[in-house]
């Protein structure tokens, strides 16, 4: 596994956002596509990303003196760019699986866009390593001890 590469286990062309974005259409691009964070991309450059907890957590305080209506109508049009991580770790497509694994585990996340030439090509997630790792080891024949 040593020698695996993130451009074999990674997602292809990820689903991306704008920063001008709303906050419902991210929620909605999440949902739609049953993903969990979305890279928020401007003019084809990378530069931030919002996850599915970060829109679920856009709630205004309790001491507020707003209404659910006008929060709701706020909240309708705040744009991803208030809510996104910037600068946003990434790695490259030629770094290995081990490499990706180890920056997830150091800064405490669950995915990275990977990106090649200023461009995200793609994104590599703890679900996409789960996924490379039990593959991996049912093709080698792995026995689970007792």
């Amino acid at each position: 596994m040593k020698n695996i590469l993130v451009r074999n286990w990674m997602t292809p062309n990820p689903i991306t956002i704008s920063s001008d974005a709303s906050l419902p259409e991210a929620h909605e691009l999440m949902q739609k596509h049953k993903i969990r964070r979305l890279p928020v991309v401007d003019h084809g450059e990378l530069v931030g990303i919002v996850t599915r907890g970060d829109v679920r957590g856009a709630s205004a305080s309790e001491a507020t003196t707003l209404s659910i209506y006008e929060l709701n109508y706020l909240l309708a049009r705040m744009p991803v760019r208030h809510l996104m991580h910037a600068p946003v770790i990434t790695i490259s497509p030629e770094a290995t699986i081990g490499e990706a694994a180890k920056l997830m585990l150091k800064h405490k996340i669950a995915g990275l866009p990977v990106v090649a030439d200023g461009k995200v090509v793609g994104i590599i997630t703890e679900s996409d390593i789960f996924r490379g790792v039990v593959a991996d080891w049912e093709n080698t024949g792995a026995a689970v001890n007792p």
